[in-house]
């Protein structure tokens, strides 16, 4: 496995808005590499970090084993859904902090047998959790109807080109099973119009919505973000902050709501009025984070 399996994106912000403190709780909800759980921990935070991909766990637990064998982090495979169960099961009825990060780490991006990229070759499967008994990407792409892919690419995509694509993977499969990113790939160029050899720059224009898409219906990210977050305030002490961290309009729109609700229901305060994004200087040195914003809110 990389070394370098996730860039942790705008980490100094999370942690100052979050007012580490020496010996508090803290929840690391999206594991990945490790990168804010470290930093909590650093502080002298106590963390439990919970993450749906066994390899995060498995990464993080041989990068920060020293942490684990002290009994400051606890790592636990899971989904964050169920964020109140699991605090519940290590023993944290309540904790100080805790901080999502959305959305797919670099490890899994570059990783050909994941499939959540577009700019190299491998099997369509984009689950988060592959031990789990989900149907893969590819399998939906060979199986779905016309008007199901459109509705997942319209609605999760927001792509322009959702019936045109739909109907191109439709026509693809009686004649050959859609089974490679490449495949795919294929498919949309095709719906754009556009042959021979693309940019980098062309192929992630063309093929990030449709990615999105698919990756965010088959791990149903957005009702596991709607129902995870009232659950993570409830089992926050009075004072505590919930940071999350998202990148697309999508879950942003989410995380603005609920935390408007909660704010009507008199639960707490939002803490960024408006949402925190990179600066210019991160910009430049992790391009991928770019869209990020961060929204915080503290309970009462």
């Amino acid at each position: 496995m990389q070394n370098k399996y996730h860039e942790s994106v705008l980490l100094k912000e999370v942690i100052d808005l979050l007012q580490i403190k020496k010996g508090k709780k803290y929840i690391d909800a999206t594991l990945g590499g490790g990168g804010h759980a470290e930093a909590i921990l650093e502080l002298g935070g106590e963390v439990l970090g919970i993450d749906l991909d066994q390899d995060a766990i498995d990464f993080v637990s041989e990068r920060l084993k020293s942490q684990i064998s002290n009994g400051k982090l606890k790592l636990i495979q899971g989904n964050f859904k169920e964020i109140d169960n699991i605090a519940r099961l290590q023993g944290l009825e309540r904790v100080d902090g805790i901080i999502f990060d959305l959305g797919v780490s670099s490890y899994q991006i570059e990783n050909k047998n994941r499939g959540f990229s577009f700019q190299r070759e491998g099997a369509l499967d984009m689950r988060m959790d592959q031990r789990s008994g989900q149907i893969k990407a590819n399998d939906l792409l060979n199986l779905l109807s016309r008007e199901k892919l459109y509705e997942i690419f319209n609605k999760f995509g927001e792509e322009p080109r959702a019936h045109t694509i739909s109907n191109a993977i439709v026509r693809t499969r009686r004649i050959k099973a859609i089974e490679t990113n490449l495949d795919l790939l294929k498919i949309i160029k095709e719906a754009y119009g556009i042959r021979g050899q693309i940019s980098d720059k062309t192929r992630s224009s063309i093929s990030k919505r449709v990615f999105q898409a698919l990756r965010i219906f088959i791990n149903s990210e957005l009702e596991n973000l709607e129902e995870s977050l009232p659950k993570a305030i409830d089992i926050l002490e009075a004072r505590g902050r919930v940071a999350v961290i998202s990148f697309h309009s999508l879950e942003d729109r989410i995380v603005k709501q609920s935390f408007l609700n909660f704010e009507r229901e008199e639960l707490g305060k939002i803490i960024t009025k408006k949402p925190i994004i990179l600066s210019l200087e991160e910009q430049k040195t992790n391009r991928r984070g770019r869209s990020a914003k961060l929204r915080v809110f503290e309970k009462s």
